[in-house]
């Protein structure tokens, strides 16, 4: 049976999840993602607080506004639904716990950037940025909490380092891709930063392949490493300390 705590949870994940959708619509359009208030982009009418209940309102309104009947995105619910979902899993692995707090707002952004760069390949700095500052947030909490805020330092510096690197000798990767990696090590730490940035490469190279295979994706086509890069930390904030320990245990002996 899910306990209380664990419903509120995921209740306030869909809740941000909606949010995100916000994040994910209007950032790339350099529209406010405060103002105006949330309306329909067809017929410009304002969303009623009970048509934004998230996953459910969708349901109830069969997918369409209902002011001008134009068919909402199924991305909306998906969006709102993988965000309780991931709160959930985060809930269940971390507890009530800075690591929980920390890895939630890790795995919003990145739902954010991932998506925004899997839309239109671009990283934007209004993303990067929030993620460099709640990155130091929890890096002076756990030097307050007398944990090793050097790892983080050293991970950030290691994300940025290599994924600089790359886009220099390669220019396959942008800037953004860049940023993404920096932030990164201010949440993971140096241990799980290389563990996310492996599975990027290996997530985009097995998905990559798929797509091209597929017809999807020419093999010259540009294809965004952001989600990779998202999909690949999301991961590591789950099975990354496994990896390590199994690492440690079956291969250092």
């Amino acid at each position: 049976m899910v306990a209380l705590d664990s419903i509120l949870v995921i209740i306030i994940g869909f809740m941000i999840g909606s949010f995100l959708n916000v994040c994910i619509y209007r950032i790339p359009r350099g529209e406010s993602i405060v103002y105006p208030p949330s309306h329909c982009v067809a017929c410009d009418g304002k969303i009623k607080w009970y048509d934004l209940i998230p996953i459910f309102s969708y349901i109830l309104l069969r997918g369409r506004c209902r002011y001008c009947g134009e068919k909402i995105s199924i991305r909306y619910p998906i969006i709102e639904f993988i965000t309780g979902i991931l709160f959930f899993i985060t809930y269940l692995e971390y507890g009530p716990s800075i690591e929980f707090m920390k890895y939630v707002v890790l795995i919003a952004i990145l739902i954010v950037v991932g998506m925004i760069d899997l839309n239109t390949t671009d990283v934007y700095f209004s993303t990067s940025i929030i993620g460099i500052v709640f990155g130091i947030i929890f890096i002076l909490l756990s030097a307050y909490y007398n944990n090793d805020f050097k790892q983080y330092i050293f991970g950030a510096l290691f994300g940025g380092a290599v994924l600089t690197a790359i886009a220099f000798f390669t220019k396959a990767m942008g800037l953004g891709d860049v940023e993404i990696c920096f932030y990164l090590g201010l949440f993971l730490g140096i241990k799980l930063t290389v563990i996310s940035i492996c599975f990027s490469f290996i997530f985009g190279s097995i998905i990559s392949i798929l797509l091209i295979l597929l017809k999807k994706k020419g093999r010259k086509d540009y294809i965004a490493f952001g989600p990779f890069i998202a999909l690949a930390s999301i991961f590591t904030v789950f099975f990354g300390n496994k990896i390590i320990m199994w690492y440690f245990q079956n291969l250092m002996y």
